[in-house]
């Protein structure tokens, strides 16, 4: 599998010249989506669900499909039929990778907000991608995509997420508001304290593995 990371929480995965895109929002590039087949979305919030690009990419491909909560279906009808609900505990195919959806609530933010759905998603059974939730699935997975920066986010907290999912590697994720020295200042705590092969990717930069 490819990893290549967009900016802030988008993610697009490859493999065997299928393209599956998770989190496709505001502030990630909207070349994330050229080819896509199908897309990932884990909760309503805009840095997560760009519905304007997400409209023009199901123009350039009528069979894409975009699974995400009920509640950021509403959030998209201009996708119209391309928009596809998904609920935790379910599992299914998307783009030919397998999908379950886990957890089901975003963080608390502060005194009670959002309260949103959130679902994360764990593709082929080893990555896993939280959307803005820290959610602890229960099988063990080689791959972590980590939220950086949020919020509803503090740095020992995510220390905890990684040292709990006990991941192969781990990479960050939902990081648009650090800049550099803020990137090296969590990768220096995640490689010092995190237990796992932590490697931070810039928009258009790729893993395989």
């Amino acid at each position: 599998m490819r990893l290549i990371k967009y900016g802030h929480a988008c993610v697009r995965l490859e493999s065997d010249g299928r393209v599956l895109v998770i989190d496709p929002g505001t502030f990630s590039e909207a070349e994330a989506l050229d080819g896509a087949d199908e897309v990932l979305v884990t909760h309503e919030h805009p840095d997560h669900l760009d519905v304007d690009k997400l409209v023009a990419a199901s123009a350039r491909n009528p069979a894409l499909r975009v699974h995400m909560p009920p509640q950021a279906v509403e959030q998209a009808p201009g996708l119209g039929g391309a928009a596809v609900a998904v609920e935790a505990g379910r599992s299914f195919t998307a783009a030919g990778f397998t999908v379950d959806v886990v957890g089901g609530a975003h963080a608390e933010i502060y005194n009670g907000l959002p309260g949103c759905a959130n679902v994360g998603f764990v593709v082929d059974g080893s990555l896993y991608h939280p959307g803005d939730a820290l959610f602890v699935p229960q099988q063990p997975l080689e791959t972590l995509l980590v939220p950086a920066a949020a919020p509803w986010l503090k740095l020992a907290e995510a220390l905890d997420f990684v040292r709990a999912v006990k991941p192969v590697r781990a990479f960050p994720i939902h990081d648009a508001t650090l800049n550099d020295l803020g990137r090296q200042y969590v990768a220096s705590w995640m490689e010092s304290e995190g237990g796992t092969d932590w490697t931070t990717l810039t928009a258009g930069e790729s893993a395989r593995f």
